[in-house]
This record gives structure tokens, sequence and C-alpha cells, in this order.
């Protein structure tokens, strides 16, 4: 039945969530506790994992598909949890991407003290479980809520730039780490986009329309 094929994928999809959720946040754990094992769990332990159930989600989707040709609601949750899949898999990348910016940090002295990027990783984390909860819930409101809070990863990693960017200028020696540590904020800033993607379609598939990000009350 295609709604015992849809619980299924669904399983999977939260497994992959859970997984890359932690990715998330050792990867900059790894970085703020210079914790090179952190670092190498998310490249050589989780990432393998997320890309075999990809994989699997993938088959499972389109095998529904064919076999079902679901309609209406069924479609689009079908056809968003491939998407889901894709964003869940790209914040694994980034993760990844941290994961290896950190590798290069952690022998080294620390430009500034690591607060707000803990603080970024633990509200896109939140963000990703927000929108698989959403998702599984129905829950319009709360994907809503997840449209909002990506305005405050973008306002953090604009302030980590700018202090980089300070220091950079007092002391060109800080300059090659800072210039990672940007790049571990920007890719966690995209781990939020990867998020509100999510909670985008979940408007859809209740709602069936599309919203666009930062979401505004009429």
């Amino acid at each position: 039945m295609l709604e015992d094929k849809i619980v299924s994928i669904k399983e999977k999809l939260i497994k992959m969530a859970n997984i890359v959720e932690e990715m998330v946040k050792l990867s900059v754990k790894a970085l703020a506790e210079k914790k090179l094992t952190y670092a190498k769990k998310v490249i050589d332990e989780l990432e393998p994992q997320v890309n075999s159930l990809e994989i699997e989600i993938d088959e499972q989707a389109i095998e529904a598909l064919a076999l079902y040709h679901p309609e209406a609601k069924d479609l689009r949750v079908v056809s968003m949890i491939m998407k889901m899949v894709k964003d869940l898999e790209r914040v694994g990348d980034h993760s990844v991407n941290i994961a290896e910016f950190g590798l290069q940090l952690i022998p080294q002295p620390d430009v500034k003290p690591y607060i707000d990027l803990p603080r970024m990783a633990d509200i896109s984390a939140k963000m990703l479980d927000d929108a698989i909860t959403a998702f599984i819930s129905q829950d319009i409101e709360l994907s809503k809520d997840i449209l909002k809070r990506d305005d405050i990863v973008d306002a953090l990693n604009d302030q980590i730039i700018r202090e980089l960017i300070t220091f950079m200028l007092s002391d060109p020696a800080t300059i090659n780490r800072a210039v990672l540590i940007m790049r571990v904020s920007e890719n966690m800033e995209r781990i939020a986009d990867q998020a509100t993607n999510i909670a985008e379609y979940v408007i859809y598939i209740e709602e069936s329309k599309v919203v666009k990000h930062h979401f505004e009350e009429p």
C-alpha cells in the first residue's frame, strides 16, 4: 500500500535528519573544543551513512511514484520528500566542510573565542529538527516560525564576518585563520537555509502554496 510505503520513507528520512543534526553539532563542537576526533567522525563515519540513506530514500520514493501513481497530497508528500533528502544531503556536505576547516584550525591559536558559531550551530540544528517535526506532524505554524529564525542565523553570520574583518585589519597574521572561520560561518548559514527550504516544502504539502524565504505574516 502507498500509505505503508510513505511511512517507511518517512522513517528513513527521520533517521537521516537525526544523523545530519549530529553532524552539524559535532562539526562546530570539534572546533570550539579542539577535538579532532569529532571532526573525523563527521567526515569518516557519519557522512557515508547520510549518503547511503539518500540513495535508499530516493529509490523508495521513485518506487512509490512508479507503482502507486500518487495524486494530490500524496504526490506532494513523495515529491517533497525527494527534495528534502537533497537538502539534508547538502546539510551533511556543509557539515563536512566545517569539519575539514576545523581540522586546519584546531592546531592553531584561536583568533577569537568561539561563541557565535556554536550558537549558530544550535539554532540551525534546532531548525532542522523542527522542520522534520513539522513535516511529520503537518504543523504549518511551526514551519512559518522556522522561516523567521533564518534571519537570526543570517544576522549572526554578518556579525561574525564583521568581527573577523576587524581582527584581520588590526593583525594581518590572523588573516588565514579568519578566512577559514568565515567559511565555517558561511557554511553554517547555508545549513539554516536548507532547514528553511524543508519548512517551505511542508507549507507546500499542507497548503499547496509556494512560499519564499523570509516569510512575513500578511
